[in-house]
């Protein structure tokens, strides 16, 4: 896993947020349809962000450390060839590095939040 980034990030409604504050997030909608939690490198959460939550308000940018796994996180193409971070399990509080509301910066980019 060296050659992909430690850090993914999802992004999450103030529900699915709360959910994932219990402990475990089983997965968004389309997630749940997809059967893996779909996530975003820090280059890719942006374009995420306007193709697939655009004008939604209340959002969450969650830092997943993708150490914590192994075998059900799967590297595979989508958008335009680009490899995404698929996780096929759900997702543990325990992995979330960073969370907070969603923001962008001045240039439209979405602002990732800090990991140590």
């Amino acid at each position: 896993m060296s050659a992909h980034p430690t850090i993914a990030y999802k992004v999450l409604t103030a529900g699915q947020r709360a959910e994932l504050e219990t402990g475990t997030f089983a997965g968004a909608p389309i997630d749940l349809a997809d059967g893996y939690i779909h996530m975003s490198t820090a280059d890719q959460v942006t374009e995420t962000v306007n193709k697939h939550f655009a004008g939604q308000d209340d959002l969450h940018v969650a830092a997943i450390d993708l150490t914590r796994f192994t075998d059900t996180l799967k590297w595979e193409e989508s958008r335009g060839g680009a490899l995404f971070p698929h996780l096929y399990a759900p997702l543990p509080l325990s992995a979330v590095v960073a969370m907070e509301p969603l923001r962008r910066l001045a240039d439209g980019s979405v602002a990732l939040p800090p990991t140590r």
